[in-house]
């Protein structure tokens, strides 16, 4: 079977598990997107396997898990960086259409990050790159990181 093969049936087993959980729980999840800043200022992006998008690093909540510790694990896990510090709340992002996959809600958080770009979980995560504001494509990225960029950049703290 080849890689491609094993990640659409991976994919789908995915959509599946999720919708189930779905229709047990009637609840969404919770998840992160990281606004994840080097020092020159360029912002860390990650293009995804699913979609092929770009898209703020980030995920789920593990049970048991704090919201730290998220930050640390989904950095780390996606983009190979290390949190240098957790800088503010830009917002709190819960419409039910805002991820295709399930309904989410999301809180993203500026960061500020160290170390060398890299994927580590190259069954999520198809390259890591750094951009300048200006050279970031907001009208292709995944889900709805565009408004949270947006929100960033005008100085907000949304509840939407």
């Amino acid at each position: 079977m080849s890689y491609s093969d094993c990640w659409t049936r991976l994919s789908r087993l995915q959509r599946l598990f999720q919708v189930a959980l779905g229709v047990v729980f009637r609840h969404p999840v919770l998840g992160i997107s990281l606004i994840a800043l080097q020092e020159d200022g360029q912002i860390v992006m990650v293009r995804r396997q699913d979609n092929q998008k770009w898209s703020l690093p980030g995920g789920l909540v593990d049970w048991g898990e704090s919201l730290p510790s998220t930050i640390q694990r989904e950095l780390k896990e996606e983009t190979g960086l290390e949190v240098a510090q957790i800088g503010r709340l830009v917002g709190v992002y819960s419409s039910p259409t805002r991820d295709p996959r399930m309904h989410s809600i999301c809180l993203a958080i500026e960061v500020k990050v160290t170390g060398e770009m890299g994927v580590i979980d190259t069954l999520e995560i198809l390259e890591v790159k750094s951009f300048l504001p200006e050279q970031i494509d907001q009208e292709s990225l995944a889900h709805d990181h565009s408004q949270h960029l947006q929100d960033y950049w005008q100085g907000l703290t949304t509840i939407a």
